[in-house]
């Protein structure tokens, strides 16, 4: 049995990924113990490791309790401060978690916090990127620049276009309905819009993305595009002179949408 991405709602928008294999569990993010508890019980699996890519509560605050009466690893960003961790992780390392047969490349994606990591399989291509790039939008800038945002950005987007992003929210409407205002004539953004609101619509869930989608769609990846950098230039005088100008613009234009 090779392993496989299940996502455990949280909280109100949040998804806790659980790669399983055979009675073997690893988590990502477990902002919550609670439902990971449930589902490690629903499913009759023992959990082996927890992989995280922030320091967030709503991706931290499950780990103590998990670990309460667990002695696993806990493999995290080594920049930030992580409950548990037993392994810090920076650029170009690579992992086998502990009980699942994969191995996954970290990759160093600041913007939404400072020492924000990502999981990439590339076996598999997928991708576990947290808060950092999102289906449909990208992480807010807490902790870091626009420019570290839009390079972060850049290398995911440079990934396998068939890569599965499995980030961490259920913000997808919401994305591409910003996405949609800021280029209401695009039909690529407009169906999957339609697409993404007909599947909430019926409860379900919008993840995983892929990065032929997001390229086609995600305003934050196509600020190169003259049609964004347009947008941007109508909406804020000065933003179309390079392409970080314009991922700029773009951020703070969601950031009052």
């Amino acid at each position: 049995m090779l392993p496989s991405p299940t996502a455990i709602p949280a909280f109100r928008d949040n998804y806790i990924w659980a790669i399983r294999q055979e009675d073997r569990c690893v988590v990502v993010d477990p902002g919550d113990a609670a439902p990971v508890e449930q589902f490690l019980k629903d499913n009759g699996l023992r959990l082996t490791s927890i992989l995280v890519t922030h320091h967030h509560p709503d991706h931290v605050g499950g780990i103590p309790a998990l670990l309460r009466e667990r002695d696993i690893p806990v493999y995290g960003p080594a920049r930030e401060t992580i409950p548990g961790m037993t392994h810090p992780l920076a650029e170009g390392d690579t992992i086998q978690p502990a009980g699942v047969d994969m191995t996954l490349a970290v990759m160093e994606v600041p913007g939404h916090t400072l020492g924000h990591i990502a999981f990439h399989d590339t076996d598999r291509c997928w991708l576990f990127c947290g808060d950092t790039l999102f289906a449909g939008g990208c992480g807010r800038l807490f902790e870091g620049t626009p420019a570290q945002m839009f390079d972060s950005l850049q290398r995911l987007a440079s990934l396998p276009a068939k890569t599965q992003v499995f980030c961490t929210h259920e913000y997808t409407l919401a994305n591409l309905t910003f996405a949609a205002a800021v280029t209401p004539d695009d039909d690529a953004v407009a169906k999957r819009l339609d697409t993404v609101r007909q599947a909430r619509e019926a409860g379900q869930i919008t993840l995983p993305s892929t990065l032929e989608e997001e390229v086609r769609s995600n305003p934050f990846l196509r600020a190169h595009e003259p049609t964004l950098k347009r947008a941007c230039e109508a909406r804020e005088a000065g933003t179309a002179g390079s392409d970080m100008q314009c991922f700029a613009a773009l951020r703070r234009w969601k950031d009052n949408f």
